[in-house]
């Protein structure tokens, strides 16, 4: 197995993976054209993140996208782990563990981040497992949005 950064190369693996993992978590299809500019524009621009993908026989077993939050409480970065997603042919081999390893292991080198986020759903309990098993613990924070 290759733990590696995404290149724009992977952008049609990575593009099935959030329309499968919006199918899979919350019953969504999403918007194809609008989902295909939204990866491609993670590669045209490094502020707006990286992702990670791990390779097994020049296949792309799963990955995900990190993004930054700057916290002033901390005067450093919270890296936020977002569009995890495993084949579900490959989940069970402890994918998502090595990709945080290689996201921790980045960080660290980073040298100005304090820590990781993430959001999971509900009532995935199985992504919560996964999280709980690789250190992470449930937050304190209940989360809120509005679309415009």
């Amino acid at each position: 197995m290759n733990i590696r950064l995404a290149t724009a190369d992977d952008a049609d693996s990575l593009i099935e993976f959030n329309q499968a993992m919006a199918l899979e978590t919350e019953g969504k299809q999403l918007e194809s054209n609008i989902l295909r500019s939204g990866v491609e524009a993670v590669f045209g621009d490094e502020e707006k993140g990286f992702y990670v993908v791990a390779e097994i026989e020049n296949m792309i077993a799963g990955g995900l996208m990190i993004t930054r939050e700057w916290s002033d409480w901390r005067n450093a970065w919270w890296w936020w782990i977002q569009s995890v997603y495993i084949r579900p042919d490959f989940r069970g081999q402890k994918i998502y563990a090595k990709l945080y390893d290689f996201v921790k292991a980045r960080a660290a080198d980073a040298g100005d981040v304090c820590g990781f986020r993430l959001y999971v759903e509900n009532d995935n309990s199985r992504a919560q497992r996964v999280y709980e098993r690789v250190g992470m613990d449930a937050s304190h924070y209940l989360m809120y949005e509005e679309s415009v």
